[in-house]
């Protein structure tokens, strides 16, 4: 020992540097040599502070769960490996008094054990869900419109003219297509193939000039409220909305819409004057098959389409009344539906999230829209199922809605589809 406490004092450097490794054996060891040689030294020895171990409740689940060093304060296993510290290496050449010293101390200069208290934020549905509970697609979204829309590129709101008539001749052209070569063919096998077809496609231009119409524009306005929504509202045990989209004094309506109101109905009316003429010319049946049958095919579409875009999905969908609707968080409760090969036909209507936030968007930038969107709206955006060739899967999706979305309650400000048990094969649901 006396050898020791004359090497200390011989060399200032070497001094410092066996103090410090004598320090750091006496923290993580518990030998008291370092204690000694302070106090001979004249120095008083930093106190040791042990942090104190967390208590609380500590999660079973190993995704919450905190993980804890094993200190050798801590664990029984006294065999000291953590990275952060590489011990002391002493060599002695020789027995005699001239010896050399050579020690290699590497230690962190704040030592923390233990992780800092700070939990993080978490916002739970947009960036991570807590574990065991469940999302409420009814709560206020944590964004705003504006962090919506600046995630969304600047090309995406552009609109190009001859790319959108491109689509209106391309639609023209096929449905004038499928016509003649039905006439042309005439077999009976070809008739059921060109209704399902020409349906579509009537479907497809409607797409095209839907956002055009008065009441649409209004669905959009004030959708996922349970009163204002004009064309597309759950209904309730109370008596439901009255009034005609052919006349221009409506309810349906606001007045300064009645020019537009009268236009439409002189278009209507126009149209139908000219199925009646061609009914003379080609004969009613000749008629009905080649457009009555393909109309109600459209009408098909249009409901199908319409209805799973607001209905169908596994969790409940939020319907608000008073403050609290906005026009945010009545266009989160639509549903993207993905259509196999009809997607392209159909110009993408199945991106109905982002195209009832933003209607302006042409529909040749939605699908590009909805992805740069979907980071920001997190858990308020549901993926839709991935649809084989032809979306059948949808008949299923629809079935069980009908079964189960029947009404809304008459109060409350935040409202979800209740079944009605006298309602045959359904099954109760609770609001």
């Amino acid at each position: 020992m006396a050898d020791v406490v004359g090497l200390v004092a011989a060399n200032r450097e070497t001094r410092i540097v066996f103090l410090a490794q004598a320090y750091i054996q006496d923290s993580l060891f518990g030998s008291p040599m370092a204690s000694w040689v302070l106090s001979e030294c004249g120095i008083k020895p930093i106190p040791q502070i042990f942090p104190k171990p967390r208590t609380g409740f500590i999660s079973n689940s190993t995704k919450n769960a905190a993980t804890f060093p094993k200190n050798g304060f801590l664990h029984e296993n006294n065999k000291f490996s953590d990275p952060k510290f590489t011990l002391c290496s002493v060599s002695f050449n020789g027995v005699s008094r001239n010896r050399k010293w050579v020690t290699k101390v590497s230690a962190p200069s704040r030592i923390a054990f233990l992780e800092s208290n700070e939990e993080k934020e978490i916002v739970y549905g947009v960036n991570e869900e807590k574990e065991d509970i469940e999302f409420d697609y009814g709560s206020p979204p944590p964004f705003k419109l504006a962090d919506i829309r600046a995630a969304i590129p600047k090309h995406c709101w552009v609109k190009d003219p001859w790319r959108s008539m491109s689509y209106v001749a391309r639609d023209v052209a096929i449905v004038f297509g499928l016509a003649l070569s039905a006439i042309y063919l005439n077999k009976w096998f070809i008739w059921p193939l060109y209704w399902v077809a020409q349906g579509t496609m009537f479907w497809a231009l409607f797409v095209l000039g839907h956002d055009w119409r008065i009441s649409h524009r209004t669905h959009h306005q004030n959708h996922g409220h349970v009163e204002n929504d004009e064309s597309w509202h759950p209904w309730n045990r109370s008596p439901g909305k009255t009034g005609s989209h052919f006349d221009p004094n409506s309810d349906l309506f606001v007045p300064n819409e009645k020019k537009n109101v009268i236009t439409s109905t002189v278009c209507w009316t126009a149209m139908a004057a000219l199925l009646v003429g061609l009914s003379f010319v080609i004969g009613p049946i000749e008629l009905i098959k080649l457009y009555g049958v393909p109309y109600w095919g459209f009408v098909m579409w249009l409901d199908l389409v319409t209805y799973l875009h607001h209905h169908g999905h596994e969790d409940k969908l939020p319907w608000y009344r008073g403050k609290e609707w906005n026009y945010l968080r009545g266009g989160l409760t639509t549903l993207d539906r993905d259509y196999g090969w009809i997607n392209n036909i159909h110009h993408d209507i199945g991106t109905h999230v982002i195209h009832h936030l933003f209607p302006q968007i042409p529909h040749y930038h939605l699908v590009e829209a909805t992805n740069a969107a979907k980071p920001v709206l997190g858990k308020y955006y549901r993926d839709p199922k991935k649809s084989g060739p032809l979306p059948f899967y949808l008949i299923g999706d629809l079935i069980r809605s009908l079964k189960q979305d029947h009404y809304v309650s008459d109060t409350g400000d935040v409202v979800y589809y209740q079944t009605d048990p006298q309602l045959g094969g359904s099954v109760k649901s609770e609001e």
